[in-house]
């Protein structure tokens, strides 16, 4: 077992995972306030980019092949060297999705 620092850019926030465990578990059990919901890499609310290191994330569904490039759904990512994340960046495809939806919006209150 190795461990790891993982390092939340903008927060000051560092905790030490080991590649035996998922990111998420470790901040629910450090305290450190990390959003998720479903934790079953499908939701992605637990989204950050990657913006130095690796992780292994096989069960992140919620991504595309080149998402989890550059994303870890920290529900399912287990780190692979030190990490920088940058937490509450989602990835283009929810991002679409969001803007999808704000147009669908938009229109149904222009026809009412």
């Amino acid at each position: 077992m190795t461990e790891y620092t993982v390092e939340f850019v903008g927060t000051g926030e560092t905790i030490a995972v080991s590649d035996t465990e998922t990111i998420l578990s470790r901040c629910i059990e450090e305290g450190v306030a990390q959003e998720y919901s479903c934790r079953v890499g499908m939701c992605l609310a637990c989204s950050a980019e990657i913006v130095e290191g690796e992780v292994t994330q096989p069960a992140a569904r919620g991504l595309t092949d080149e998402e989890a490039e550059e994303y870890a759904l920290t529900c399912m990512a287990r780190p692979q060297s030190d990490l920088v994340l940058d937490r509450g960046e989602y990835p283009p495809s929810i991002e679409d999705d969001a803007g999808a939806m704000e147009s669908e919006n938009e229109a149904a209150a222009a026809d009412d």
